[in-house]
């Protein structure tokens, strides 16, 4: 039996009608158990349909396909006839998980930087309003937002644990390859745009677009946007012109929203509406990252006085400007920084705020790599910035994976201007590159370590060994003491 049906939700109710049960959906054909939908999805490097076969002995009760493939594969195995697998599967997958985020406050947030802040800072709002709160993103899987199977079933068990909240980092290529699809949210947030991703998106200008496509009356009704930053301003004017009329609301959030602020390397305080805002976390970014979770969660219709105390109990977010300082002495204390930044803008961003907190006539050193096998592009012009705004660089590995590390670091240096050569070093060994900044570091200096952030690992692309950039600058500053 074939069934042919652009969207596939109708021939889920008719399977169940036929006595057909579908119970769960994957697109791994080694995960299909019986009652599964195996979902034939294509990649850049496999085929699902190749694999229908192999879904079938191990029990799959129907297919998703966007051909009808012959009885001589998949014998009389139910098939669902779509125009995109991919396009269909999230859909597919919310109504098989029970649609979750129907009964939960969701809120989904994207942009090239902050997204992992922003969703923490958001979660620990949310849980002082008596919300308890499920969040999706970096720190909580290998993929920033997981297939949309997987991401389903994670907001399922939100609602059976008892949860009436999430937060969810969106990704560019969660967007681009429909991994949100079916999720209703509550708002989403825009945080920012640089320079990443281009060796999935080609151009800044499809970078932007799938960041843009979460804007719209199909996923919320509001859309918090950060005005501050050029491509959210062009967002926020384009889809206000576009979306008005549909449902769908902007607003805007900036810094000329706030005054009274101060920063340090782990704190950071503002005025908002009259209201004194406390953060116990470091970096001027992060006020802009702090103000967008406040400015959602008002519009969310959350006290202002519960807000504020939610910022207050916030704990430092492992990896984003995380601050592991050791005061060796008096005379010799310094502070060592550990940031996730990946990006040029990242690198702005992190520098600037190192700046920021050292003290008058103090050096700001940088340790920072790019991964391989990714964006190739970003890489000179992240040499161009840490040469010019840091005071002495070191340029390391950071996951080279199955490239070169060496050639990475020239990609890198290329970007380097010639007046600011003399402040930069390589050493492709990561563990050495730490220490060699640490050793070198005097009172009143930051050491930013950026790049890896909260991981504890180092993909090499043959092995991946335990590296946590933390763990290794506190036992360098230990050898220091």
């Amino acid at each position: 039996m074939t069934q042919e049906d652009p969207t596939g939700l109708s021939s889920l109710s008719s399977l169940a009608d036929s006595g057909e049960a579908v119970s769960a959906v994957t697109h791994d054909s080694r995960l299909v158990m019986p009652g599964s939908l195996y979902a034939c999805l294509r990649g850049a490097t496999f085929d699902g349909h190749d694999f229908a076969a192999q879904a079938v002995s191990a029990g799959a009760t129907a297919l998703l396909v966007d051909h009808r493939l012959g009885r001589d594969v998949v014998g009389d195995t139910p098939q669902i006839v779509v125009d995109d697998t991919r396009l269909r599967l999230g859909p597919i997958a919310a109504r098989l998980a029970g649609n979750p985020s129907q009964y939960l406050t969701t809120v989904g947030i994207t942009g090239t930087n902050g997204k992992t802040t922003t969703a923490h800072l958001l979660a620990a709002i949310f849980e002082t309003n008596g919300w308890p709160t499920g969040v999706v993103g970096t720190l909580h899987g290998p993929r920033t937002t997981p297939e949309a199977p997987d991401l389903q079933a994670m907001l399922a068990g939100f609602v059976e644990s008892g949860s009436v909240a999430a937060v969810l980092e969106v990704s560019s290529h969660a967007l681009e390859l429909h991994r949100v699809d079916g999720t209703e949210f509550d708002a989403v947030i825009f945080t920012n745009l640089g320079h990443d991703h281009l060796d999935l998106h080609g151009t800044p200008e499809q970078y932007f677009r799938a960041k843009a496509s979460l804007f719209v009356a199909a996923f919320a009704p509001i859309g918090v946007v950060n005005i501050d930053d050029p491509y959210g301003r062009l967002l926020a004017d384009t889809v206000a012109a576009v979306e008005n009329d549909g449902g769908f609301r902007v607003v805007g959030y900036s810094s000329t929203d706030i005054s009274d602020v101060e920063i340090t390397a782990g704190h950071h305080r503002y005025r908002w509406r009259d209201a004194m805002i406390e953060v116990a976390i470091g970096g001027a970014f992060n006020v802009s990252n702090s103000l967008a979770a406040l400015t959602t969660a008002v519009e969310l219709g959350i006290d202002i006085d519960v807000a504020k105390a939610g910022l207050r109990s916030v704990q430092p977010v492992p990896g984003r400007f995380e601050v592991v300082r050791s005061v060796v002495s008096e005379d010799t204390g310094f502070t060592v920084v550990v940031d996730y930044a990946h990006t040029p803008d990242g690198l702005v961003e992190v520098l600037a705020s190192a700046r920021q907190v050292s003290e008058p006539g103090a050096s700001v050193t940088i340790v920072f790599g790019c991964g391989g096998d990714r964006d190739r592009e970003k890489r000179p012009e992240m040499g161009a910035v840490a040469g010019r705004l840091a005071d002495r660089v070191i340029i390391t590995s950071d996951n080279p994976r199955n490239e070169d590390p060496d050639a990475i670091i020239d990609d890198i240096m290329r970007g380097v201007d010639d007046r600011y050569r003399g402040r930069v070093m390589t050493n492709p060994d990561r563990r050495s590159a730490i220490g060699e900044a640490i050793s070198e570091a005097r009172h009143g200096d930051v050491v930013v370590i950026a790049g890896k952030g909260h991981e504890q690992t180092q993909d090499l692309g043959t092995t991946i060994v335990d590296f946590d950039d933390r763990v290794v600058a506190l036992a360098v500053m230990g050898d220091v003491a």
